[in-house]
């Protein structure tokens, strides 16, 4: 399946060029993380992603979540579908570009972020940067994630939460930081006083860390 997408390019593109792809939440579209751009670095390919699906509630998901049952908040085979389909995509837009030996960033707010947590710990050898806003690593889409702590030398996390998210709780999200340090990697994990949204003082720090 080839996904829907917003693409800004930089001026020149070499197969070392950066490329970042976003990945929005459940309701969302492709144009959300997509006003990102004009503080993302000039030189990287920026791509975003709309999910497959019509939601519930207006804009698109990648796959059904029953808000009304945690322990069946997902639906393991649709989310493991979506983690194949977008990664799917990513190596034919790479491919597309022509890139080779450049790093692959991620970014992923809420559901988005579910996905992006899969695919950096499915296949850390393939990205660098790895964003997750507002969401958790969710165990039903990580049966496959690679253990040898070797793999995430290169890998750098930011995760984000707002304190009084009442969408996807802190407590889900502070499952990052256990798990990201128990597997060596490095990540930043910051708490900001805001619901299940990125507040300025989160932003500035996004756009900082896209930038080191």
């Amino acid at each position: 399946m080839e996904l829907q997408y917003l693409v800004r390019e930089p001026k020149n593109i070499t197969p070392e060029t950066p490329i970042l792809f976003m990945l929005h939440g459940y309701g969302s579209n492709e144009e959300d993380l997509f006003s990102f751009v004009p503080t993302l670095p000039e030189d990287w390919i920026v791509v975003s992603f709309r999910a497959p699906k019509n939601s519930h509630y207006g804009g698109f998901a990648w796959f059904d979540i029953d808000f009304n049952s945690a322990e069946n908040f997902i639906d393991e085979t649709e989310g493991n579908d979506a983690v194949k389909i977008v990664m799917e995509n990513i190596m034919a837009i790479s491919n597309r570009y022509g890139l080779t030996n450049n790093p692959t960033h991620l970014c992923g707010f809420s559901q988005g972020g579910m996905i992006v947590y899969s695919l950096a710990l499915q296949y850390p050898d393939l990205f660098s940067k790895i964003v997750c806003l507002s969401s958790y690593p969710e165990e039903k889409l990580l049966k496959n994630i690679v253990r040898d702590k070797k793999k995430y030398e290169n890998l750098r996390f930011f995760i984000s939460h707002g304190t009084d998210d009442a969408v996807i709780p802190l407590e889900w999200g502070r499952k990052a930081a256990d798990l990201l340090y128990d597997l060596s990697a490095y990540f930043s994990f910051r708490e900001y006083m805001s619901g299940h949204g990125v507040n300025q003082k989160n932003y500035l720090d996004l756009m900082e860390f896209f930038k080191k």
